[in-house]
Order: C-alpha cells, then sequence, then structure tokens
C-alpha cells in the first residue's frame, strides 16, 4: 500500500540530512534621499537603498511604531535588517535611532557595501539595534 503525499511542503531534516534551511524572502525594499524609514521597509529584512550623490540619514521608525506593527514579539525577539547601498559615488548612508532605540556599533553604511543590523526587543516599546558585520 502506498503512503499517500499529503501538502507539497518543505521537509526539514526529515528523511535526507543534508537537506539546507530555506527561507522566504519578500521583494526587497527601497530609499533613496533622507528620510524616516517606514515599520515594512525595516521589517522587511531587506532594504536596496539608493542615495544619489548626496550622502543620506535613515531615521529608524519609533519602537512604539515596531510594536503597534509586530503585535506578537515578546521581549528578547529579534528581526534582521540588511542594507545594501548601491551608491559608489558620495552616498554615504547614515542611520539614526527611532525614540526607544538603543543602538550598538556602527550606523554607517559605505558606499557600494551592505550592513547587517540584528533589532532585539527589551521591553515594551524598547529596542537594542545591533550592527552585526
Amino acid at each position: 500500500m502506498a503512503i499517500q503525499s499529503v501538502g507539497g511542503g518543505y521537509q526539514f531534516t526529515d528523511g535526507n540530512q543534508n537537506e539546507l534551511p530555506m527561507g522566504t524572502q519578500v521583494a526587497p525594499q527601497t530609499a533613496t534621499v533622507t528620510a524616516t524609514l517606514s515599520v515594512a521597509q525595516v521589517t522587511g529584512g531587506l532594504l536596496v537603498a539608493t542615495p544619489g550623490a548626496a550622502t543620506a540619514t535613515y531615521t529608524l521608525p519609533t519602537s512604539a511604531l515596531i510594536d503597534a506593527q509586530m503585535a506578537n514579539l515578546k521581549v528578547n525577539s529579534t528581526f534582521g535588517l540588511t542594507i545594501i547601498n548601491l551608491t559608489g559615488a558620495t552616498g554615504v548612508i547614515t542611520m539614526a535611532a527611532g525614540a526607544g532605540q538603543l543602538t550598538v556599533g556602527s550606523l554607517t553604511v559605505a558606499l557600494s557595501s551592505s550592513a547587517q543590523f540584528l533589532f532585539r526587543k527589551t521591553d515594551t516599546a524598547a529596542y537594542t539595534v545591533y550592527r552585526v558585520n
């Protein structure tokens, strides 16, 4: 008797132990000139930036706005953001903390480079943002 195939989903570590973990990534968010980033731009995981010939400051949304959008996050929950700066001219990006945020590490994304940030919820409407590369 054949075993019925159910679903069509991905099985992780069931059967082939050499399977790689897989994830999904929505279309990257974008940003150009100096702005306050939206919660969607920060929680989307990937932000492709083209600040052009001028430097840009991207201010993170407030921690209260992140909490309103990410209502199920508990203390010590984390999410990541990778920013890719496509400008090769003079468009250095500087990140600025939003209200309720403590930052750790460099907040500058150099020309033609990328930076990864880890957001860790530390309390209600409070996050620590770590530069991790």
